[in-house]
């Protein structure tokens, strides 16, 4: 005779259900819009050559307005955030598609070094709030237990948009002078322009929360907001529940920190790669380049598979993110010390599954800690402030190799970058966040009260 199933039973096999159909439903969209961002704010490293022929841009020049980006994107981001929680994601991560598209199809436009300044601003200023507002989004959807993947698909964007987009601003570099338009300015026009039509798709195929989800049954609405709604309880009754408490929380911090290191590591071998590995193989940037530059970022993508669905399985988290960071260091280290082609290139691949999938892993830290308006505020907060080594790894690069008269100088310093991310994250072990202490099975939230701080 069979035996019904317990409320707690029905209530995870309901979770397990709205789980698994929002993976297929929300995941792959969220990394194509992710790659198309990607494509856009790193293409201007395909184009560095260019550039400088065209328009006499300098390598200091470059370097500047390569970062300046990342400033115009931590003023807006915070503002950003907030304006997502309270507007809906669907509106305000469509707005945010469309107008960074547009900016970024502008930049065919650039004609000195202030149009180039101006606009990759713009571009920083238009695109703010997206990736951390990606973030914040994920957390109405997948409980803690499953958000480690959740976001490692998402960020599935990041190696796709450079293994896809390389050959592609490889490929559209090539094409000159059609329609009176040079190689560089047809790039910016046709991957700017892409953005924006996914944007538009976006406005209509997102959903705000679970219960706008016409994909979910009634129950696996209730079963999944229920489950959402315990965590932010749990949270809310351990970390900072205002702006004002974010910026005097030390744990929040150090996650700043963390998240800038990694930014500093991952950006500066973005901007430097494609001309790296043009040097090497003795050629100009172009579709051989980019097919090259593709490996690392298929080993991004296999890495962070596995890796994020480990840590998920055994909340490994942190000690997983330590050791992909680690890795990244250590690759970004080897590239600069080695001169042959082949070696170069699979001290990258290390260097990219490391950086790559430390960024999922990472996360799912402050996501685990922060709740209700503290986390969509907090969350664009280290967003802001780390990526603000977007800004500083080009500029410390192109120094470290004046100050030292070295060319290696330059990947050494965002090697040692990384080793601090590294030793910051290890001094995380001792202060586990309130869903890390209160780790059960899934579906287990919704019955746990939130104890006192």
């Amino acid at each position: 005779m069979k035996t019904k199933n317990t409320p707690r039973a029905d209530h995870a096999a309901a979770i397990e259900s709205a789980i698994a159909k929002c993976r297929w439903k929300l995941l792959p969209f969220l990394a194509l819009m992710f790659a198309l961002a990607m494509i856009d704010r790193s293409n201007v490293g395909f184009a560095k050559a260019a550039l400088q022929t065209d328009i006499g841009l300098s390598n200091a020049a470059f370097a500047l307005g390569a970062g300046i980006f990342f400033i115009g994107y931590a003023i807006f981001e915070v503002p950003s955030n907030l304006m997502l929680h309270r507007v809906g994601a669907r509106v305000w991560l469509s707005r945010i598609m469309i107008t960074w598209g547009l900016v970024s199809a502008a930049m065919m436009f650039t004609r000195d070094e202030t149009t180039f300044y101006v606009l990759r601003f713009l571009l920083g200023v238009a695109e703010a709030g997206f990736s951390p507002g990606v973030i914040l989004y994920l957390t109405y959807w997948f409980p803690a237990q499953r958000r480690g993947q959740a976001i490692g698909i998402y960020y599935f964007g990041l190696p796709m948009a450079l293994m896809l987009g390389s050959p592609l601003s490889g490929w559209l570099l090539e094409m000159h002078d059609m329609f009176g338009l040079t190689n560089w300015q047809w790039m910016f026009l046709v991957e700017g322009l892409a953005a924006v039509v996914v944007g538009i798709i976006a406005l209509f195929y997102l959903k705000s929360k679970p219960q706008d989800a016409p994909w979910l049954t009634r129950e696996e609405k209730a079963a999944l907001s229920q489950e959402i709604a315990a965590e932010d309880s749990l949270k809310l009754a351990h970390g900072p529940t205002n702006l004002l408490g974010l910026m005097s929380n030390r744990r929040v911090m150090k996650f700043i920190l963390i998240y800038f290191s990694v930014q500093v590591s991952v950006y500066g071998v973005i901007f430097y790669l494609p001309t790296r590995i043009a040097e090497l193989l003795g050629t100009k940037v172009g579709l051989e380049v980019g097919l090259f530059i593709s490996l690392p970022w298929l080993c991004a993508a296999i890495a962070m598979y596995f890796v994020t669905r480990y840590a998920d399985r055994h909340g490994a988290h942190l000690k997983m993110a330590m050791c992909m960071l680690g890795m990244a260091a250590l690759g970004i280290a080897a590239s600069a010390l080695l001169n042959s082609f082949a070696p170069v290139l699979l001290a990258f691949c290390f260097a990219a599954a490391g950086f790559v999938t430390v960024q999922p892993l990472f996360w799912t830290l402050p996501t685990g800690y922060l709740g209700g308006v503290a986390a969509a505020g907090g969350i664009a907060l280290i967003g802001s402030m780390g990526n603000i080594g977007g800004f500083v790894a080009p500029m410390l690069k192109a120094n470290m190799e004046i100050w030292f008269t070295d060319p290696r100088a330059g990947m050494l310093s965002l090697s040692a970058a990384g080793l601090v991310g590294v030793y910051l994250l290890w001094t995380l072990r001792a202060q586990p966040t309130p869903l890390q202490a209160n780790q059960g099975p899934l579906g287990g939230a919704a019955n746990r009260a939130p104890s006192n701080p």
